[in-house]
């Protein structure tokens, strides 16, 4: 018991690493409240407990309720929370996630200053793309040449190995039941994938709008580390959906991305691309970070009276 003298000091329970939690739980038309430290989804169906440092996102989508215990449990675990639209495919808001440290933006706000380190830094991202080949000398301009013929041909694989027709990417943000089902499906497939991608960035520190790719919007680094894995999460789970005849694809794709970040490791190797990219090294966890002031030559402890007079 605690203040027992000789009793043994209290165990210290840590927060699962991001590297470590399952990806995301989409939840509409339901309460989610807590039990304990566990989280809880009520419907006319009954009630789910999901644990909740377990959680990298919570999509939120319409006709939800969250109560201010599950924020609270939320908050406390460092899971992410993305409110988002029907069929998880419109982006709204997101809360406060695992990061105290500042380090890892930082170190991406010093890439993306620089023209040099930044087109090195995209460079290394085609090189993860598409492994096997030299990037090394090209410019934005070639880049963008190379990825648009070989994402051609990843599209082409996909609908030959699943039989799925496909003529080209087509996505109209204000009407999304427009689209035919294999682009309703890739629009529902990278909607999840983006909101993975956006939790994890967010949970080891990084500025999603701070983008080396991508520019000029809020989330242009989330679609810059999407972009790595969409070959092997997105794509392929979006041609099976509709493969398997269902009727409203979108939403049976979202278990397909589900089942394909499980296998192909995802979240891990996020995280370690992420450390890659930026020049870091995983050693810290990304809930660590101390409080300083800055100045020219070294940073300096904070809460601190730093006049001269003051004795």
């Amino acid at each position: 018991m605690a203040g027992v003298k000789g009793a043994p000091p209290p165990e210290r329970v840590e927060l699962s690493r991001v590297s470590d939690r399952i990806s995301f739980l989409y939840a509409e038309h339901c309460t989610v409240h807590r039990a304990a430290n566990a989280l809880t989804l009520t419907d006319q169906r009954g009630v789910v407990h999901v644990p909740a440092a377990s959680l990298g996102v919570l999509l939120l989508g319409p006709g939800t309720r969250i109560t201010h215990g599950a924020m609270s449990v939320i908050g406390d675990c460092g899971v992410s929370v993305a409110w988002v639209g029907e069929n998880g495919v419109r982006y709204y808001a997101h809360g406060r996630p695992l990061a105290k440290s500042s380090r890892m933006a930082e170190a991406q706000a010093r890439i993306v200053s620089n023209q040099r380190s930044r087109l090195r830094c995209a460079r290394a991202m085609y090189e993860m793309r598409f492994p096997g080949e030299d990037f090394t000398t090209l410019s934005m301009n070639q880049l963008r040449g190379r990825e648009g013929a070989r994402m051609r041909r990843v599209y082409a694989v996909e609908s030959t190995r699943t039989g799925v027709p496909w003529s080209r990417r087509s996505y109209d943000a204000a009407d999304f039941d427009s689209g035919d089902p294999i682009n309703r499906s890739l629009t529902a497939a990278n909607a999840a994938l983006y909101g993975i991608t956006h939790a994890v960035i967010c949970s080891l520190g990084g500025v999603p709008s701070l983008g080396v790719v991508h520019n000029g919007t809020d989330r242009a680094f989330v679609y810059d580390i999407a972009d790595l894995y969409k070959a092997a999460i997105s794509i392929p789970a979006a041609f099976d959906a509709v493969a398997t005849g269902d009727p409203e694809p979108s939403v049976a794709v979202r278990r397909l991305v589900r089942d394909r970040v499980v296998s192909e490791k995802l979240i891990p190797r996020m995280v370690g691309d992420l450390h890659t990219l930026l020049g870091i090294d995983d050693d810290l966890e990304p809930d660590f970070g101390d409080l300083l002031l800055w100045s020219e030559l070294e940073a300096v402890p904070a809460g601190v009276n730093w006049d001269s007079d003051v004795i």
